[in-house]
């Protein structure tokens, strides 16, 4: 079994969850290109408000399927094609999706875990979860765009420890750098995502989807190589055109009449 990612719809939230019997969620390439397929089909929908981003029995993801290594990494084209089309184009459509995802961390998040973390606008994580990206030990490095991706979400210092010392490091000292935005206990993790993945179904979904954007256009700008203004000033061309929206006029108009707005 080369493991699945399955896709759960429960009203305006989803459910995406990695699935791997026996290896703790590590990621197939089939694994790959169907998270890719279901980051894609999430961003086509407009019904949706939140989407929930875990792991199957305990694990959000222990890594790669090393199982499958031998077939494809010892051939630098064939090498290449995984990163660069298999990994990243999955990784490329989470960095995409307008809905806001949370990571419900729980167990060992670990090298393709750490990255599809990252892709993730909110982490919680259960006070047992174990981060790291060991690979050293397995005789290779992290590709360049998946390090660029957990060097900007991790922090350099992070990046550095996991990738050239192999440390496993655990959920409080990743909350301290900043890369989890809180630890419960493992028992509150599913039911804390749920609630914060309720509170966000409260709120405007467009004026979500818009922060996600400019977020985004924000971030992209010295990640390629460019100037965080020069990207400011291309958004300001549309940040705008949401004035005459139905949401903005809710919002405010529920605001002043003193009751909760019905978005």
């Amino acid at each position: 079994m080369t493991g699945q990612v399955q896709l759960q719809v429960d009203g305006r939230l989803a459910r995406v969850t990695l699935a791997h019997s026996g290896r703790m969620n590590a990621m197939s390439r089939e694994m790959w290109r169907e998270l890719k397929q279901v980051a894609e089909s999430l961003q086509a929908r407009a019904d949706l408000r939140c989407v929930i981003v875990c792991g199957e029995g305990g694990h959000f993801c222990a890594g790669g399927d090393i199982a499958e290594y031998p077939a494809f990494r010892f051939d630098e084209a064939k090498l290449r094609e995984f990163h660069e089309e298999t990994v990243w184009g999955a990784l490329q459509a989470l960095l995409d999706c307008d809905l806001p995802l949370i990571a419900q961390i729980e167990g060992n998040c670990m090298g393709a875990g750490v990255e599809i973390a990252a892709c993730c606008d909110i982490r919680i994580t259960g006070q047992g979860a174990k981060f790291g990206a060991p690979i050293a030990r397995l005789g290779f490095p992290m590709a360049p765009r998946e390090a660029q991706l957990v060097a900007g979400a991790a922090g350099l210092l992070t990046a550095r420890e996991m990738l050239l010392e192999a440390a496993v490091l655990d959920a409080p000292t990743l909350l301290a750098r900043g890369f989890v935005n809180a630890v419960v206990p493992d028992a509150d993790v599913a039911q804390e995502v749920l609630r914060r993945a309720h509170r966000i179904d409260k709120l405007a979904p467009k004026a979500a989807r818009l922060n996600k954007q400019t977020l985004r256009a924000l971030s992209a700008a010295p990640a390629q190589g460019g100037n965080v203004a020069v990207a400011l000033e291309a958004w300001m061309a549309v940040a705008y055109a949401y004035a005459d929206s139905a949401e903005h006029r809710e919002g405010i108009h529920a605001f002043l009449d003193k009751r909760q707005p019905d978005f």
